[in-house]
């Protein structure tokens, strides 16, 4: 079922930046130092040191992805014990193993849909702790924080368990996978965290912010907490070549799996302006559906939205350049385009629309909500 030996080498990559002692200078204009990890022939390489930001390349096999991401979410996590046995008990636990199987085969032998199993949770896994890192190096108190609940230890067990059980549900059905991810991921949240806090009132506090982030990593409802902005985010990055490869091989071909063929990487860093920068470059114009489709609504309906700079770029030697650029501003894409016009579209978010037409039909407004 995860058998990808047969797949085309591609590669792309998810990275992370922070600030060292001998800084370089890099687009976002802060002064980061880079730890590498790079996977070739299907052996990690190059692992070196804990440093705070890293560049992750990802190469398929797609098997190889869960070591290379494994090895960034335990450096990520090296600085706080809890979170990492929480994280070490999640990832060798039978039935979190079986959820990610099963998931994967409904969502991609019985829909067609793109990798949503073992390697969707590991790299999701390791973007959302890039990207937690980053809006805590940034001074910005989640809600576990805020509330008085936790503390960053907290927050990033929170968000490591979140982000890597929010996809079980498809297992059930994809139609409504949210609320089973929700009950399926109960036993073993109290399975894992159990021993790790003795107090079962912070624990159920606790579990409170996985259990929402879950619910609402699929925008359906938008997540209230800025955790679960962080987990749906994450899930949105996703969207490169190597996951949309065993989709197309498998015969999908489709608007979905073209278009995520069309990004070659996905890079997480310090931004400008924001805490978050995250920057797609394309090899196809076509990219821009996933942009557009599935990463743009998850920093726009999120409390991730004041963080967040999202930038969308075409490769010179893709294919002809319609676009050079795309950034994402408010709820609006400001396209910079070859001719050297500047275009503002509104982002078409059609689950939204979807739920206000329903919602309308139903005779419920805002104030019955």
């Amino acid at each position: 079922m995860n058998d990808d030996s047969k797949l085309p080498i591609q590669s792309a990559a998810l990275e992370a930046t922070s600030e060292q002692s001998e800084p370089e200078q890099t687009e976002s204009g802060a002064g980061d130092a880079k730890f590498t990890l790079s996977v070739s022939g299907g052996k990690v390489q190059d692992v070196e040191g804990k440093q705070p930001g890293r560049v992750v390349e990802y190469s398929t096999p797609r098997v190889k992805l869960i070591e290379e991401a494994n090895q960034a979410i335990r450096l990520d996590l090296e600085p706080y014990p809890r979170a990492l046995a929480a994280y070490n008990a999640l990832r060798s636990d039978p039935e979190a193993l079986a959820h990610w199987d099963m998931a994967n085969y409904i969502t991609m032998r019985k829909l067609g849909y793109n990798d949503h199993g073992r390697v969707h949770a590991f790299i999701t896994g390791a973007a959302s702790l890039a990207i937690t890192e980053l809006l805590l190096d940034a001074g910005v108190k989640t809600d576990i924080m805020e509330s008085g609940v936790g503390d960053a230890e907290d927050v990033f067990l929170t968000i490591i368990l979140g982000t890597m059980l929010h996809d079980i549900g498809n297992q059930v059905h994809r139609v409504g996978h949210e609320a089973h991810g929700v009950a399926l991921a109960l036993p073993i949240l109290d399975r894992i965290m159990g021993p790790l806090y003795a107090d079962p009132f912070k624990r159920t506090k606790v579990r409170a912010f996985i259990l929402g982030a879950i619910n609402s990593h699929d925008l359906n409802p938008a997540p209230l907490t800025l955790e679960g902005g962080i987990v749906a985010v994450a899930d949105g990055t996703d969207i490169t070549k190597g996951r949309g490869r065993k989709a197309f091989n498998l015969g999908s071909v489709d608007i979905h799996s073209i278009s995520a063929l069309a990004v070659d990487q996905v890079v997480i860093e310090r931004g400008r302006n924001m805490p978050v920068l995250i920057s797609v470059t394309m090899n196809n114009s076509g990219g821009i559906f996933q942009v557009e489709e599935v990463l743009a609504p998850k920093v726009i309906r999120t409390p991730m939205r004041k963080y967040v700079e999202l930038r969308a770029t075409t490769r010179p030697q893709g294919d002809e350049q319609i676009l050079s650029r795309v950034r994402l501003d408010g709820d609006h894409f400001v396209m910079d385009l070859e001719s050297g016009e500047t275009v503002a579209v509104e982002v078409q978010d059609s689950q939204k629309k979807m739920q206000d037409a329903v919602t309308q039909n139903l005779g419920m407004g805002v104030q019955n909500r």
